[in-house]
């Protein structure tokens, strides 16, 4: 398996499934059918159903297909969302429980189906969950991890605040970390509720950029453009990036300088094949 995930992934509610065909038609590189906040529980056994209908027959556009599923009704959520058409399953308050059981039902399900394995990607949204980070990671499936930044404030009791930034970036930085030292994909970006404000949303994907990660998640379509320009290396990147890796190659695997007579080693070689990868 590869861990790679997309550059942005949009949220279409599962109740809505007159909204799917839209999703995948849209600009984001995945969407996620969200069976978790987004349906009432008098609703869920419908919005199950929607979904695994419309994943029987759904059209494929290049738009990858999650489905969000939340841990308190896991064995429904998976029997709804494995099916032929998914690209992979989004753990709503993961844990290391929840992450252990839906291996193995996914497990039980791929064998059933004859499903290809699919990838999942667990949200933090607890202090328990950014602590046990390292365990779920062992688990193969998973690809990476995400920020349920709401939730995961309120169980720390932090406010959302000038004075609290240090402190919120230093739990992304966390998650940041955590992925890194498991080898797994960088991890998913939270996203913003105020989806009208773009321009904070242009500024806070960048910070989030800068920090490490590599994808994020949208509520609303107009973000996606955002999130896919501010996760896809410019011209001039990638063309510093070969430059980069020309003169190392020429210095044969040795410390050089580039054109502007920086020193350049193996690290600086890493970043700018990072940024190819990307591109």
């Amino acid at each position: 398996m590869t861990l790679t995930v997309p550059r942005s992934f949009l949220y279409v509610p599962a109740v809505k499934p007159s909204l799917f065909d839209k999703g995948i038609d849209g600009e984001s590189d995945a969407i996620i059918l969200d069976l978790e906040d987004a349906v009432p529980l008098d609703r869920k056994d419908s919005a199950r159903r929607d979904v695994a209908k419309w994943l029987k027959s759904r059209r494929f556009t290049g738009t990858q297909v999650w489905v969000r599923v939340t841990p308190e009704f896991l064995a429904a959520d998976l029997d709804a969302a494995a099916r032929t058409g998914v690209d992979g399953i989004m753990i709503a308050k993961c844990s290391v429980d929840a992450v252990a059981q839906a291996d193995s039902m996914l497990t039980e399900l791929e064998e059933k189906r004859g499903l290809d394995h699919l990838g999942v990607i667990g949200l933090i949204e607890t202090a328990g969950a950014l602590r046990s980070l390292p365990r779920m990671a062992e688990r193969g499936r998973v690809r990476t991890f995400g920020i349920g930044e709401v939730d995961l404030l309120a169980d720390l009791r932090i406010a959302r605040t000038p004075e609290t930034a240090g402190v919120i970036d230093g739990l992304r930085s966390e998650v940041v970390v955590g992925c890194a030292a498991a080898a797994l994909a960088a991890p998913v970006a939270p996203t913003s509720t105020d989806f009208r404000d773009l321009d904070g949303f242009v500024e806070t994907t960048a910070h989030f950029v800068n920090m490490g990660f590599r994808a994020r998640t949208a509520l609303h379509p107009k973000q996606v453009p955002v999130i896919n320009a501010a996760l896809t290396p410019s011209g001039d990147d990638v063309a510093r990036a070969h430059r980069l890796i020309e003169l190392f190659d020429l210095a044969q695997g040795g410390p050089t300088v580039d054109d502007q007579g920086r020193f350049v080693d193996e690290a600086v070689v890493r970043g700018a094949r990072e940024i190819l990868d990307r591109a």
